[in-house]
C-alpha cells in the first residue's frame, strides 16, 4: 500500500480533536477540522485558515521563459507586469484540458507557476516534453514551499497584524514576493479559491509551525479558524471556481467550462488554440451551467442529467449549499438546453427528479467601497 504524502502543518492537526483526514489525490488531508458547515460559515462571515500545501509549485526562468509561456498558456503572459499573477490554463491540442493554474510573474525572465496537486507530476512532464533546447530552465520547488490561505472578510485585518506592508494598497491577483509575515520572508499574494478577499501565503517549509501558531493565535480575535477540504469545496462550488476532475479535464475544454475570458485567442499561436477557436467559431457544444434542484434531492458528482427523454449531461459538482442552503448543482449540458430557465431532469438514486437551470456563480460577495 502506498505512503500517503503529508503537508509540513500534519503533526499540528492533532490539536484538533474533531478534525478528519482523508486521502486526497496520495495526500494525508484534513477534510474538516471542526465541522465543514461551520468552517464554511467562518469563511463567508469572518476567516479561515486553510493548508493547502500539496498545491505544486514550478519555477520557469531564463530569457525564453515568458516565450515559452506564452505557447504553453491560454492567457497572455505578456500583460503581467513584475508582481502581478494571472489564472490560466494549459491545454491539448485538441482544447482538452492539462490543468489549471497560477502563473506569477517574479520578474524578467523569472515565472512562478502554482499547480493542482493531483497534476504535478504529469504538468511537470508536459512542460518538460515541451521546453526549447536553451534559455529556459524548469524546476519543481514543491517539497520545499508550503502554502496557506487566508480568506474571509477579516483576511486583510490579520493580516495586517502580522505585516508592515500597507495591504489595502495590495490589489487582486497582486504579491509581494519578499514580503514579511509572522517574521519569515514569504512570497504573500492577494489570491484564492473561496469567493471571497484573501491571501495566500508561499514559503519555506520549515516556517510551518511559526505561521501557522501565529496566524491562529492573532486570528482568534477577528475569529479564524482552521478550515479544510470540505469547506474549501463547497466555498469554491458557490463561487462557480472550477476544479480540476470535474468542472475541467482532458475532455472538457476551458470554452465549455464557462471560462474563455481566460483563453486569449488572439494572442498568438499556443497549444489548442486551433481547437479552442474551431469549437468557438462552429459553436461550443457543451456548456456549464448552475442547476437548482425543484424535487427533492441532492445532485453529486457524475449523476446523469436528462432533457427530452434523454440524457443531456452530467453533474460536474453538487451539494446542499451552506450558504443558500438550497439543493444546487453545476452540470455540463448539451448547449441547447443552457438557457436559464431549462428544465432538466437529474437522476438520484434511479429516479428522475425535476429540476432547472439557474444562474451562476450562485454566491458573488458584496464588494466593499
Amino acid at each position: 500500500m502506498e505512503t500517503l504524502k503529508r503537508t509540513p502543518f500534519y503533526d499540528l492537526y492533532a490539536a484538533f480533536p474533531d478534525s478528519r483526514s482523508i486521502d486526497f489525490g496520495g495526500w494525508e488531508l484534513p477534510v474538516q477540522f471542526t465541522g465543514i458547515q461551520k468552517e464554511h460559515e467562518a469563511v463567508r462571515t469572518r476567516a479561515g485558515l486553510f493548508d493547502v500545501s500539496h498545491m505544486g509549485e514550478f519555477m520557469v526562468t531564463g530569457s525564453g521563459a515568458e516565450d515559452f509561456l506564452q505557447f504553453m498558456t491560454t492567457n497572455d503572459v505578456r500583460n503581467l507586469s513584475d508582481g502581478q499573477a494571472q489564472y490560466s490554463l494549459l491545454c491539448y491540442p485538441n482544447g482538452g484540458t492539462v490543468d489549471d493554474l497560477l502563473v506569477y510573474r517574479l520578474g524578467e525572465g523569472r515565472y512562478m507557476l502554482v499547480v493542482n496537486a493531483s497534476n504535478i507530476g504529469k504538468d511537470y512532464q508536459w512542460l518538460e516534453d515541451h521546453l526549447p533546447a536553451s534559455g529556459v530552465e524548469l524546476k519543481d520547488v514543491s517539497e520545499e514551499t508550503l502554502l496557506l490561505a487566508v480568506q474571509g472578510p477579516h483576511a486583510q485585518q490579520i493580516l495586517s497584524e502580522v505585516t508592515n506592508l500597507p495591504l489595502a494598497e495590495l490589489k487582486p491577483f497582486h504579491f509581494v514576493e519578499k514580503a514579511s509575515v509572522c517574521g519569515t520572508e514569504v512570497l504573500l499574494s492577494r489570491t484564492g479559491y473561496t469567493g471571497e478577499d484573501g491571501f495566500e501565503i508561499y514559503a519555506p517549509t520549515w516556517a510551518a509551525v511559526q505561521l501557522w501558531n501565529r496566524l491562529l493565535e492573532v486570528g482568534s480575535a477577528h475569529g479564524l479558524t482552521p478550515a479544510g477540504l470540505g469547506a474549501r469545496d463547497t466555498l469554491r462550488f458557490e463561487a462557480k471556481l472550477p476544479l480540476y476532475g470535474q468542472e475541467l479535464s482532458q475532455d472538457i475544454s476551458p470554452l465549455e467550462a464557462g471560462i474563455g475570458f481566460f483563453v486569449k485567442l488572439d494572442k498568438g499561436d499556443f497549444i489548442g488554440r486551433d481547437a479552442l477557436k474551431a469549437q468557438k467559431d462552429q459553436g461550443i457544444p457543451r456548456r456549464l451551467v448552475g442547476i437548482e434542484m425543484i424535487d427533492r434531492g441532492i445532485p453529486r458528482t457524475h449523476y446523469p442529467v436528462y432533457a427530452d427523454g434523454r440524457q443531456i449531461g452530467e453533474i460536474t459538482t453538487g451539494t446542499q449549499s451552506p450558504t443558500l442552503k438550497r439543493n444546487l448543482g453545476l452540470a455540463l449540458v448539451e448547449a441547447k438546453y443552457s438557457e436559464i430557465g431549462a428544465e432538466l431532469e437529474v437522476e438520484i438514486r434511479g429516479k428522475r427528479l425535476k429540476a432547472v437551470v439557474v444562474k451562476a456563480p450562485f454566491y458573488k460577495r458584496e464588494r466593499q467601497g
